[in-house]
């Protein structure tokens, strides 16, 4: 099912967050804004970093980046093929907001999800 898109951005002084939300909304879009932070990545080598995530949503995920301009992906014509994805220009202006989105998360997991466990101490 497409997502619905944005026909207007006047509605209101949060319409503008409404329509960046709208663009991050799948559950593992920003994750793998995230990890493309770090360069381009193949489709296996994205799949690694979301173990719990199928591959079909992954894909799904990445076509809907790709249509919101947010990630380029590049076909090589080889067998077997070859793609790569990568932050577009776009996608690279979002960086500031993922590092803070992981900083907060960082801080604050304990109260949402698992606590981190706590690095052996030395004697």
């Amino acid at each position: 099912m497409a997502k619905a898109r944005f026909s207007r951005l006047d509605c209101s002084p949060a319409c503008s967050v409404e329509a960046a939300i709208g663009l991050i909304d799948g559950k593992w879009k920003s994750v793998i804004l995230y990890h493309l932070l770090s360069g381009t990545l193949r489709f296996g080598e994205i799949r690694r970093h979301m173990p719990n995530a199928t591959a079909r949503m992954v894909t799904n995920q990445l076509r809907e980046l790709e249509e919101d301009g947010l990630i380029t992906r590049k076909v090589y014509a080889q067998v077997p093929p070859k793609v790569e994805y990568a932050l577009s220009e776009l996608g690279l202006s979002m960086k500031p907001i993922l590092l803070s989105l992981k900083i907060w998360g960082d801080a604050n997991l304990g109260l949402y999800g698992k606590p981190r466990k706590a690095p052996p101490q030395a004697a």
